[in-house]
């Protein structure tokens, strides 16, 4: 019997991506963690053992909660952060149904190594347009909520990333970067094992805006006009991505809601 303080995979999914999603707490035990390492996108490991040390950071906030199939350890730790002043939510059938629906499921082994925070860690070349933009909004909104971008000269990314323990992207040479005529964004959703129609259909707008090739579909001239422009009226690469990740999530609804609408002035009826 359901939860009723649950949530369904199908409902979750219309969050997760969202600058506004839940976080999503993976309590599945080590052993049901190691016959499926996969994560729902975003997901945070927790241990249920250490949950009286960690339950109380997520007081005033909306929480889901998802063990293997959503019974006894999804239940208890909810109701814990319940009591520390969460909205708990268990996901219904667990992370079993999630995969069994078809949903995205991440690929663990693919994030790099987290800091003594929790976070992963990332650098690139400074004044971030479109991949160097579009890249961080999938981190953050797909793989780590928390993570950290360092924007430095084109000549220092791979000192800093040797130096700070970060890991380099969209630079020549490294592992999440273009391959052939795709950019660093199709890299980062191969590897990262990401896949949905809506995800899908950005990459194509990424790499026609990336790549100069407009031809790809009708939005890559918008797309790029749009990260030109923010990229002229901001002049602090963090205040620019924070604009570009707004941008993204427009384009990512779009994506996936939007395609099919038209809009024109006067429509029918004269409205």
């Amino acid at each position: 019997m359901a939860s009723p303080v649950s949530i369904t995979p199908q409902q979750l999914a219309r969050r997760v991506g969202l600058p506004d999603a839940p976080p999503i707490l993976d309590v599945r035990t080590e052993e049901d963690a190691a016959a499926d390492p996969r994560l729902i996108p975003a997901a945070l490991r927790r241990d249920h053992r250490d949950m009286a040390g960690w339950a109380s950071g997520f007081a005033g906030r909306q929480v889901v909660v998802a063990c293997r199939r959503g019974l006894k350890l999804s239940e208890g730790v909810a109701a814990w952060l319940r009591h520390e002043g969460a909205a708990a939510e268990v996901l219904e059938g667990g992370t079993e149904a999630w995969a069994a629906a078809g949903l995205p499921m991440l690929r663990a082994a693919a994030i790099p190594p987290r800091d003594a925070r929790g976070r992963t860690v990332w650098v690139t070349r400074a004044r971030p347009k479109v991949d160097r933009s579009a890249c961080p909004w999938l981190i953050r909104r797909f793989v780590d909520p928390d993570a950290v971008f360092l924007f430095v000269a084109a000549a220092e990314v791979a000192a800093v990333a040797e130096r700070f323990a970060a890991t380099p992207f969209d630079i020549e040479g490294v592992r999440f970067s273009h391959r052939g005529p795709r950019c660093s964004f199709d890299t980062m959703l191969e590897e990262f094992g990401l896949s949905t129609p809506a995800l899908e259909r950005l990459a194509l707008l990424v790499r026609g805006a990336d790549t100069a090739r407009p031809e790809l579909a009708p939005e890559c001239a918008g797309l790029l006009a749009a990260s030109l422009g923010l990229s002229r009226l901001h002049r602090g690469d963090l205040r620019q991505l924070e604009a570009g990740l707004a941008l993204y999530d427009a384009f990512h609804l779009w994506c996936r809601d939007a395609m099919g609408e038209a809009h024109d002035w006067p429509g029918p009826g004269g409205r």
